[in-house]
């Protein structure tokens, strides 16, 4: 039997990279940090030193690259997911919506 990770339409790849967010919710637009855990051509998961985030919310995700060939990115994205990891850190998948 195929488990969820076989069923995706596009590849993971593996990143563990730091990226700057900016969150943009209902009350304000703030700045964080994470680390990104891996990136597909549809989506892209991090984790957060936050509770917790709404299904919806918008981010804009920056992630500096290291190597001068390869272009560093910039995403707007909004959550699909966040599971919480404990009382100060959660995981968060997000659907990329716009690659800049």
């Amino acid at each position: 039997m195929l488990g969820y990770d076989d069923k995706r339409n596009f590849f993971r790849m593996m990143v563990n990279s730091v990226c700057e967010l900016k969150i943009k919710d209902d009350e304000s637009t703030r700045t964080a940090q994470a680390v990104c855990k891996d990136i597909s051509a549809s989506g892209m998961s991090f984790e957060l030193d936050e509770g917790s985030l709404e299904l919806g919310t918008l981010i804009n995700v920056y992630i500096e690259s290291t190597n001068s060939q390869i272009p560093s990115l910039t995403a707007d994205t909004k959550v699909v997911r966040c599971e919480s990891i404990d009382d100060n850190s959660c995981s968060v998948g997000v659907e990329i919506i716009e690659m800049k």
